[in-house]
């Protein structure tokens, strides 16, 4: 499958590029700048520039099958940075997906997002914006996931999760960033996961039977 990743410079996202490459998907991986090329590409793994905020046509020029967006705006930016990336970056991708009949979208979202303004004080910024980029995925008619990952850790991987539409259990909410990468990659190709939302932490299940029992 044809992949794009968007977001694929930042710290999930390159994680997600080497998953798939190793599992000989062949990947876009969208950079903002020329330089950053050399950061991603490797075997199966083509570098595409291309910018959330200005003209994102020469990463769908290449006909993906489908998109994972992973992009961030990062913690410390303020509410104009986030907004630029985390909604209005999303929605532009989601509509050029449209456009261009790629069918498949993944977004790396948050758990949180379902009601953010009950979200701490400092995150409500970020889970509006991504708020607003999962509601206009809902309702682009697209063969959507949204993957709502608890407070990410840069632990190593567990191999092993919590996924549900709704978790019951939030005691444990945090999860490693390798973790949430191998769990978009194994929901790729899983019909199983279409139109959900899926939350995700760390937890008891091997993450390909934990995508499976979705």
């Amino acid at each position: 499958m044809k992949v794009l990743v968007v977001g694929a410079n930042g710290q999930i996202g390159k994680q997600v590029v080497k998953k798939l490459a190793d599992k000989n998907h062949q990947v876009l991986a969208m950079v903002r700048k020329e330089e950053q090329r050399g950061n991603v590409e490797e075997k199966n793994v083509t570098a595409v520039v291309a910018d959330l905020e200005g003209d994102l046509s020469p990463a769908f020029n290449e006909k993906p099958d489908a998109v994972i967006f992973a992009a961030g705006s990062g913690a410390n930016t303020g509410v104009d940075k986030t907004q630029a990336v985390d909604n209005r970056g999303a929605r532009k991708t989601i509509d050029e997906a449209i456009k261009h009949n790629t069918r498949r979208y993944l977004i790396v979202s948050s758990i949180g997002t379902d009601d953010p303004n009950n979200g701490p004080e400092a995150l409500r910024p970020y889970l509006i914006a991504k708020s607003q980029a999962d509601q206009h995925l809902v309702q682009s008619g697209l063969d959507y996931t949204i993957v709502r990952p608890g407070m990410l850790v840069n632990d190593n991987a567990t191999g092993s999760v919590n996924a549900a539409e709704k978790l019951k259990d939030y005691s444990n909410n945090s999860i490693t960033r390798t973790d949430v990468a191998t769990a978009v990659v194994e929901m790729l190709d899983k019909p199983n996961t279409h139109q959900k939302v899926i939350e995700l932490v760390n937890g008891n299940t091997p993450i390909p039977d934990a995508i499976g029992n979705i």
